[in-house]
């Protein structure tokens, strides 16, 4: 890892099979602040990222043995991976590539060549978009839950949810869609649908429509 003088610093693991390309990154990332972690191959990235997570993933879509697009679903299925920042690189600027992307759950796209700088901007506007979101998912995890009427009723209070899966379950009742009630609590959609995932098998129910007549059935909608 290459590291930056200073105390406190973001993680960034840049993958590529470039190895110019990023030793160039590198050593300009290190400039602005950052520490950095390079990795030739998704195999040994994901290795890297088991034993110390970065703070954010720069990765190529085009690698030899395991593509990018197999390294972000690899990362996504892991813990510490789902909502973590990752931007792809790519040599080719298609509509398809991009959405191919998109699909497996990277965040931004820059298509190659770029300047350095302009990567660099879109880490810090990553970096500070994870930084509220996860601000925001501490506040609703020690906030009080309030849901009308539902508060007031002795079943609500024994299911086994968290603050935050209850409010997700309040906004459900009150018939939001996942991404409206991302957008209300500055949740990433995969945040709300991991929250959605877990209420329907702690309450034992198979799909989302099953929540709200859950809720009516226990009396926790107003009549």
């Amino acid at each position: 890892m290459h590291l930056p003088k200073g105390n406190c610093v973001k993680r960034i693991l840049l993958v590529d099979d470039d190895s110019n390309l990023l030793q160039v990154l590198s050593r300009y990332l290190v400039k602005q602040g950052y520490a950095v972690q390079i990795s030739t191959h998704a195999h040994e990235a994901l290795r890297l990222f088991e034993q110390e997570p970065p703070d954010l993933i720069v990765s190529d879509v085009r690698m030899p043995e395991v593509s990018g697009l197999d390294f972000c679903k690899q990362v996504r299925c892991l813990r510490k991976g789902e909502l973590l920042p990752f931007i792809f690189l790519s040599g080719c600027n298609d509509l398809e590539g991009r959405v191919a992307g998109l699909r497996v759950g990277a965040d931004d796209y820059l298509a190659k060549p770029f300047e350095p700088r302009e990567l660099v901007a879109r880490i810090e506007a990553m970096l500070e978009r994870s930084r509220r979101t996860q601000a925001e998912m501490l506040r609703l995890l020690r906030e009080p839950v309030s849901i009308q009427p539902a508060t007031r009723n002795p079943e609500l209070a024994n299911l086994p949810l968290s603050p935050a899966e209850r409010r997700v379950f309040s906004e459900i009742v009150n018939g939001l869609t996942n991404r409206q009630i991302a957008e209300k609590h500055y949740l990433s959609i995969r945040t709300v649908q991991s929250h959605v995932a877990s209420i329907l098998r702690k309450l034992d129910l198979e799909r989302r429509s099953e929540i709200i007549r859950f809720a009516y059935q226990h009396n926790m909608v107003a009549q």
